[in-house]
């Protein structure tokens, strides 16, 4: 086992979920470019914000409707005047750019990764 390794509890603290975008907007106070996104996480959730720095791969109008995973019990961040309140996931490609995690077929809002 590694210096690092996690128990099989503390994984289950960290609540991933699937949720869709339902609006996205610019975020030009943002110091590296983002967006503002408002996710649909399912009735138990709800509507969450999140800021993601996605700008490079993804346009605006191509966002809502897209599902994607979120961290949504990490406590809130203010960055400026938003409050990101959910960890939108992914992965840098090979120039450092965000490439969105995701689902491979659709799934319920709100479902939780096992």
């Amino acid at each position: 086992m590694s210096d690092n390794a996690l128990s099989w509890a503390e994984f289950e603290r960290v609540d991933l979920r699937a949720g869709t975008i339902v609006e996205a907007r610019p975020f030009p106070e943002a110091r590296r470019p983002a967006y503002q996104l408002l996710i649909d996480f399912g009735p138990e959730i709800g509507l969450k914000k999140s800021s993601a720095q996605i700008t490079h791969h993804y346009a605006l109008a191509d966002l809502p409707g897209r599902q994607v995973l979120a961290v949504v019990n990490f406590p809130p961040k203010q960055i400026g005047k938003f409050r990101s309140e959910v960890l939108v996931t992914g992965f840098a490609d090979a120039e450092g750019h965000i490439v969105l995690a995701a689902v491979a077929g659709p799934v319920p809002n709100g479902q939780r990764l096992v």
